[in-house]
């Protein structure tokens, strides 16, 4: 069976079209490189905001062309993710083409549902869309012929129900992969090509698998098993909320020398009334503790975030506390967004909702401010040497591009260098969000 998956949204659901895959090459299946060459396709969906919703409709109306240029069972459509759990019945009122909706912990059925299906055998659409996540990590997972930079699922689910996020209602509660799993599936990776691991979780620093010798881990005494995986030469984590850093989280960014110094840690906004309303947990002083303690443990530490502006009930004072939040941290990177209403969350259903033009003018001066960070951040680098992780070939000729430990992107002359290496690389030059640089001699 020729398989075709394409995913959304974030690394989580890059790390379970992974398994996917391995389920299908692990029934005899092919990866094909186009949805108009394969007999199952796969949309692996996101579900935090409307246009990513709207583009998962799109992509159907696409696919339902070349269902109908075939017999009905050779191109089979499944819809998976975080929108088929939340949106099931919408999906198939708005496209009854599609064959099969698996929730984001159902995956593991994947491979049995489509050969059903070619082979006519009576199944509902809806085949499964269950939140516990214990499901989707029964079987192993293969890894053959992995990628120099590969994610691993460690933790999923969020008990946070912060007010604004979908989360708990898509992947359920928090369920926490043991030690001795993850580090089996990271030897493997390892062993099929992987040089760098970043471990995934909802909200990773929440971690609480069964230890080694049983009892309850946490994140920090899993970084330094990991930091034993012979071969693993870069190790990252995301995403973490901020209430839940500690100084044994530090301490392991302090003592783990393949572990990056550079973590996203978002703050969503910097004003505590806002942050309240959003059900965070942590508040603006608390936030910059965290942030001092980390620096005080591995000072040249750098940070990423998230931001929202515009939730119900920002104030033009709100948005100028998250301002000065920015400014007080100096990230290397962030990522920023207008709120959007997620239906069936707490703050789709708040009076004050702010309005379209108010939220792009916000985002407009946060964006600039944050891009002027991470350029001068990127600026500094120029002239100093990084190390970079090679992980592919660039757009030029003989030209290779790697991230660096602080995670910015860098390209270089692939002279006497190959991918999966770590080289030393000057940079030259800052170009667009990425920095450009040569071997070190």
């Amino acid at each position: 069976m020729r398989f075709f998956i394409k995913s959304y949204g974030c690394q989580m659901n890059s790390y379970d079209s992974q398994r996917m895959s391995d389920a299908f090459i692990a029934a005899g299946g092919e990866a094909v490189s186009k949805p108009e060459e394969a007999d199952v396709v796969v949309l692996n969906t996101c579900s935090i905001r409307d246009k990513v919703d709207e583009k998962v409709f799109s992509d159907l109306g696409r696919l339902k062309i070349i269902k109908d240029e075939k017999s009905p069972n050779d191109f089979i459509i499944i819809v998976a993710g975080c929108m088929a759990q939340l949106r099931s019945k919408d999906i198939l009122k708005r496209a009854p083409y599609v064959d099969a909706i698996l929730g984001p912990q159902n995956i593991g059925q994947i491979s049995e549902v489509a050969t059903d299906i070619a082979k006519n055998k009576a199944l509902d659409a809806i085949v499964s869309i269950s939140s516990d996540a214990r499901e989707k990590f029964l079987q192993p997972a293969s890894a053959s012929n992995r990628s120099v930079s590969e994610f691993l699922t460690i933790q999923e689910g969020c008990d946070n129900f912060c007010a604004y996020c979908i989360v708990p209602y898509t992947r359920g509660r928090e369920f926490s992969r043991s030690v001795a799993d993850i580090v089996a599936e990271a030897k493997n990776l390892v062993a099929a090509g992987a040089k760098e691991i970043t471990l995934l979780g909802q909200n990773v620093n929440s971690y609480r698998g069964e230890g080694l010798n049983g009892g309850k881990s946490n994140l920090a005494n899993l970084l330094y098993e990991l930091a034993n995986v012979a071969g693993l030469k870069r190790l990252r984590y995301l995403t973490s909320n901020p209430k839940d850093v500690n100084e044994r989280i530090a301490e392991a960014h302090r003592d783990i020398e393949i572990l990056a110094p550079f973590l996203h840690l978002p703050a969503q906004s910097g004003s505590d009334g806002i942050l309240k309303k959003m059900n965070r947990k942590y508040s603006n002083s608390e936030y910059l503790e965290k942030i001092e303690m980390l620096r005080e443990h591995r000072p040249d530490i750098a940070f990423s975030s998230d931001f929202i502006v515009g939730f119900p009930g920002e104030t033009d004072e709100d948005f100028q506390q998250t301002l000065k939040l920015a400014e007080k941290v100096r990230y290397a990177q962030a990522y920023s967004f207008k709120y959007s209403p997620r239906p069936g969350t707490p703050a789709a259903r708040m009076d004050d909702q702010i309005s379209e033009s108010v939220k792009s003018e916000r985002l407009r001066i946060l964006q600039d401010l944050l891009n002027n960070q991470q350029t001068e951040f990127n600026e500094n680098f120029v002239g100093r040497s990084l190390k970079v992780l090679l992980v592919k070939s660039g757009k030029h000729k003989n030209q290779l591009t790697g991230r660096s430990e602080y995670s910015q992107a860098v390209s270089v002359c692939a002279n006497n260098i190959s991918i999966g290496d770590i080289a030393e690389v000057k940079i030259t030059e800052n170009a667009s969000h990425s920095l450009i640089g040569v071997i070190e001699p």
